[in-house]
């Protein structure tokens, strides 16, 4: 695997590092099938682009390589539209760990534990990562952290600013992950136990968000960042089979989500049936219950699920926000 330092990972690339690996990185776990456009953007190329279609490979490679692009190289006139749409607007990087930042104030107990604020930008802590008494790394690699309405991932994982379109070398990084990942390489010096951490660092981070190259980009982002952290620590590639691994769990916990029904974005339906009389057919019509009654828990569209990784068991997510199905 070639890493370069660019920020639009492309999906050829992908392909030629293994035909696998793109193929899961668009997977739908809740449904078995790929994600969804969920925007009409796309829908000039064609009508298998339209907003309910699937995401095939075949749609994004080849000569239809590129049309995957970061925010911050779509035309001025589409990132208006999205805004528009979906009030999609990124967060610049120095925001971002502004806000990461603060999390780790309270989990930490004190302030500028990672870096050290500066007006927009941040310098890096350069020390080793000190603990509290009452906790340990690894607690801190095992913290579950989400990132709602996650775009391309700029709380996760800082890979560019997503605003400038910036690369950020590994060290200079904020992200969630990133975080994490910089835990395991000050603590773990074998390539073994950095593999089995970094995996504890990815199923414990989570993010969704509804359009459907959002979340494409957002779990690309997150296999390179693993990637870019393993060969600033150990001078060399990821192998392959680690990439697919790693991909593997992604799929899982960065996933399509309309975030206010918890459901596969625009699943819900007008349910019909017919009555026959003895003068005449009758349709009846009867609106998803959830969105006449604002109810999130009696939506008739597909609710999404994520793994919880410490018992292996799939879940609703809205049972994660309600406490179980009523």
């Amino acid at each position: 695997m070639c890493l370069e330092k660019n920020i639009d990972i492309k999906e050829n690339e992908l392909l030629k590092i293994d035909t696998e690996l793109l193929a899961i990185l668009l997977k739908d776990k809740t449904t078995g099938n790929n994600i969804i456009w969920a925007t009409d953007n796309y829908s000039k190329y064609g009508f298998s682009y339209t907003a309910e279609k699937e995401i095939k490979i075949e749609l994004i490679t080849s000569r239809h390589g590129g049309i995957i692009k970061p925010r911050v190289e779509k035309s001025k006139e589409e990132q208006q539209r999205r805004v528009r749409q979906k009030a999609e607007v990124f967060t610049p990087t120095w925001i971002c760990n502004m806000q990461n930042n603060q999390i780790d104030k309270e989990w930490f107990g004190r302030k500028d534990v990672f870096n050290f604020e500066k007006e927009k930008s941040w310098e890096v802590n350069k020390e080793n990562i000190a603990f509290p008494e009452n906790k340990t790394w690894h607690d801190y690699v095992l913290s579950k952290r989400l990132e709602m309405s996650c775009g391309e991932a700029p709380y996760i994982t800082s890979r560019y600013d997503a605003v400038t379109g910036e690369f950020i070398e590994v060290q200079n990084r904020i992200g969630i992950l990133d975080r994490k990942l910089r835990i395991v390489n000050e603590n773990i010096e074998n390539r073994e136990d950095w593999i089995k951490w970094a995996y504890s660092a990815v199923q414990n981070v989570y993010g969704f968000d509804w359009q459907g190259d959002n979340v494409l980009i957002a779990r690309e982002n997150l296999l390179f960042t693993i990637a870019e952290h393993y060969e600033a620590k150990f001078g060399e590639k990821l192998e392959t089979q680690d990439l697919l691994g790693f991909a593997k769990v992604i799929a899982w916990n960065i996933w399509q989500m309309d975030g206010i029904k918890y459901v596969i974005p625009n699943s819900c339906s007008i349910e019909s049936k017919t009555e026959e009389t003895l003068f005449e057919t009758i349709v009846i019509s009867k609106e998803c219950v959830g969105c006449k009654k604002n109810d999130n828990r009696k939506h008739n569209g597909i609710y999404c699920k994520i793994k919880d990784w410490e018992t292996h068991r799939n879940i609703r997510f809205v049972d994660m926000v309600f406490g179980g199905a009523k």
